[in-house]
């Protein structure tokens, strides 16, 4: 006699599908909420207080207001390029195992992060009290004063001011890259400066670009100082316009929009400059902004549903 077959055992039923529900960030809204109704505050005080906002848009492209922002801007460069030179060399010397160069060093690095900018370019454009002449042999002769101009005082100011802080960023980015490699190097035969240029400083430059980003924004905005020794960049000149047409603070927010105009593009040159030379320190790089938004709008348009 045949079996009959036993019916198939219904397959186990499943988990519940989980229904999953937003958490409520309430403090979130409260605090946009303030942020905004702050700012409606302190745009409501500004455009009730006593500024002639037109003068600033009838400034913000004056020749002379141009003149000055290319002039920042130059000052800037080649104050990092010294900066960035003297602080490369006083980073090898602190480093040095001979003890009179390490030393120097020191000392350099003492002194001119231990007093203020300002200070620094008075100094400098003051020495002619103990040095009348400047004489450098057949090459040049001249007096002090004439020698030490508005722009070569900002310069030594600013630069060698600079080299102090750029030497201990380089240091401790040479510092972060492992003995190991060094040992590697020489082992192959390689020269200490040839070893310094080929394996240590390109694998220090992951450690050195952030900060160095950040004083190159700094610097773009401390070559204000330099107003003080007569040297005209753009705030020097957002002054004489002012008291020439009257309106002195308008100009001055012309010349702070001017400088954020500048640090912003900055900011992206960095953000980019950072993301080169990161490349070797993770296995994907982070999305950039441009790609953010990308996403977003392609998120946003999948999710629209088909008429």
């Amino acid at each position: 006699m045949k079996k009959t077959a036993e019916p198939a055992a219904a397959p186990p039923a499943g988990p519940e599908a989980i229904k999953a529900i937003p958490v409520r960030h309430y403090g979130r809204y409260v605090t946009a909420v303030i942020a905004i109704a702050i700012l409606v505050a302190i745009v409501y005080a500004f455009g009730q207080g006593k500024i002639n906002w037109h003068a600033v848009p009838d400034y913000f492209f004056d020749d002379r207001i141009l003149t000055g922002v290319g002039k920042t801007l130059l000052l800037t460069v080649l104050s990092m390029v010294i900066g960035i030179l003297g602080g490369v060399g006083l980073a090898v010397m602190r480093l040095s195992k001979n003890p009179v160069t390490s030393s120097i060093a020191w000392f350099y690095i003492w002194f001119f992060r231990g007093t203020p900018v300002l200070v620094q370019l008075f100094l400098w454009f003051n020495l002619g009290l103990v040095f009348e002449y400047i004489n450098l042999g057949p090459i040049y002769k001249d007096y002090w004063s004439d020698f030490m101009t508005p722009l070569l005082t900002a310069l030594l100011g600013l630069g060698l001011n600079e080299a102090a802080y750029m030497a201990e960023i380089c240091r401790a980015g040479l510092l972060a890259v492992d003995e190991g490699q060094t040992e590697a190097a020489h082992a192959l035969g390689m020269s200490h400066g040839k070893t310094l240029r080929r394996i240590v400083i390109p694998q220090a430059m992951r450690v050195i670009v952030p900060p160095t980003g950040n004083e190159v924004i700094n610097m773009l905005k401390t070559t204000s100082l330099v107003a003080a020794v007569q040297y005209p960049e753009l705030f020097r000149y957002a002054q004489d316009i002012g008291q020439n047409s009257g309106a002195p603070v308008e100009m001055y927010f012309l010349a702070a929009a001017w400088y954020l105009i500048m640090t912003s593009i900055l900011s992206v040159g960095q953000y980019y400059i950072e993301r080169y030379y990161a490349r070797g320190s993770s296995r994907s790089l982070p999305p950039t902004p441009w790609q953010k938004v990308r996403a977003h709008l392609t998120t946003f348009s999948s999710r629209k549903v088909p008429a």
